[in-house]
């Protein structure tokens, strides 16, 4: 019940320009515990506009893919939540 907020994990040098911030937000919503930025990489295809989508399930939670521009990144979320809250979440967070 909103008692602590979750962690950001910071083990990488290089994360999407305004990823950390959404991530920080996000970690205060009941349920999730631990948020890891994973690998970043670049890709062809070109995202005009921040995203966060959730991709599949891990052990304890979701991973998720960041994009931006020509750079993609993998986000690892620890949760309680299911993924319809994790995603609704995650909207939240976006908005402006």
């Amino acid at each position: 019940m909103g008692n602590s907020s979750g962690r950001v994990v910071l083990n990488h040098s290089t994360h999407i320009p305004g990823l950390i911030s959404r991530l920080e937000k996000l970690t205060k919503h009941d349920g999730i515990t631990t948020i890891t930025p994973g690998v970043i990489a670049s890709v062809r295809s070109h995202s005009p506009h921040f995203k966060l989508k959730v991709s599949v399930p891990i052990r304890g939670g979701f991973k998720l893919i960041a994009r931006q521009g020509k750079t993609v990144q993998e986000v690892f979320i620890l949760t309680t939540l299911a993924q319809e809250l994790l995603e609704a979440a995650i909207a939240q967070v976006l908005k402006k």
